[in-house]
């Protein structure tokens, strides 16, 4: 079984490479350096590049997702490990290249205790004069719940919220089918804009944004297409449908290492049909039985407050009884200074728009 998130597999990089990013890979050679290797190579370290401009100013940023694995490593060995990565493959990058990104791959079940590595990564990356920041924005989603899946079936609805239990038999009972798709399926192209349009629904009535719709297509296509020495995950869309009626839709990835529920939508009619619940319940299923020891929810508030805007999402994914868990968020290694201000700067910015003033005057 492989041993790295999804985000780190050569499927994801080469899709990725397809949408505004440029993808490196790096193994460790026989002096312990970090060193550009083709595509081929297996467990190679993949970096994603994106350049774009800022008014007349062509920048980079490299991003590193869910990488290196930490592991047994002290926090001080961990942090002199991440600054000898950047050491290695800064030459390799483009030269206006502001900063090296990572996103820690690395669990923890308390806040505190995230907190308490955030701060000791920060003070050893001081005290070893490491150009090193905790950014202002995450682009993985630092909180989720992820659900065991090699319990039986019988344990896993023992392990839900018992109003969880009675929705899913409720769906079922009021004859709320839920249908599987993938690109090879005749009528996909069709069911896909049903879901679309559930997409345009959400995004209207929840304030978020998503990717154009070729994004997503584009992903179902690659997960059928051959990469060499690759082992392609499988992508899989499930709608709940009440008579003619699509009421709510979600996009699954399912590899060795993990089950994913990457995006979702929902309509507004029907609602009290619970629809969602069994959606999810056939997919938790499905990647069970496709053999994936756990179930990621991938995204929630980090904590039970009634006052977040999303506290209605942190109710419905905890609830089917998965261990909630935290990371760190992303870390900067900063090359260029002046530049990688400004983009701080700017980021911000963009961060605030869209998480706050968007949804306040949807």
């Amino acid at each position: 079984m492989s041993t790295q998130r999804f985000l780190q597999t050569k499927f994801w990089t080469e899709f990725k490479a397809r949408h505004s990013w440029k993808p490196y890979y790096f193994s460790l050679d026989e002096n312990k350096n970090f060193c550009p290797v083709e595509n081929e190579c297996d467990n190679a370290l993949c970096v994603l590049v994106r350049s774009f401009s800022i008014k007349i100013k062509k920048i980079s940023i490299a991003y590193i997702p869910m990488a290196p694995e930490k592991n047994d490593l002290q926090t001080e060995e961990y942090a002199l490990l991440c600054n000898k990565i950047s050491c290695s493959i800064k030459n390799y990058l483009p030269e206006n290249t502001i900063c090296i990104r990572y996103d820690f791959p690395i669990d923890f079940e308390e806040i505190s205790e995230m907190n308490n590595f955030c701060k000791e990564f920060i003070l050893i990356a001081k005290n070893n004069k490491l150009n090193i920041k905790k950014s202002l924005t995450s682009i993985q989603p630092p909180d989720t719940t992820v659900l065991n899946l090699t319990k039986t079936e019988e344990e896993l609805l023992a392990g839900m919220k018992n109003k969880w239990r009675y929705n899913i038999k409720l769906a079922s009972k009021k004859n709320v089918i839920i249908e599987k798709y993938n690109n090879q399926d005749s009528n996909f192209a069709e069911r896909f804009e049903d879901f679309y349009k559930l997409f345009e629904i959400t995004s209207k009535r929840d304030g978020v944004s998503f990717h154009d719709k070729n994004y997503y297509l584009d992903l179902f296509a690659q997960s059928k297409n051959k990469i060499q020495n690759c082992e392609l995950p499988e992508i899989n869309l499930y709608l709940a449908k009440h008579e003619d009626d699509y009421l709510a839709g979600i996009i699954t990835l399912f590899c060795k290492r993990e089950a994913v529920y990457l995006y979702g939508a929902s309509g507004n009619i029907k609602r009290n049909l619970m629809a969602s619940y069994l959606l999810q319940w056939t997919a938790i299923k499905d990647a069970k039985e496709y053999g994936c020891p756990n179930y990621d929810f991938y995204g929630i508030p980090p904590v039970n407050d009634e006052k977040h805007p999303m506290h209605g999402l942190y109710l419905f994914k905890t609830g089917f009884g998965g261990k909630i868990i935290h990371r760190c968020g992303s870390f900067d290694f900063i090359l260029l200074k002046n530049d990688y201000t400004l983009y701080s700067i700017l980021e911000k910015i963009r961060a605030f728009y869209f998480k706050k003033l968007k949804k306040i005057f949807r």
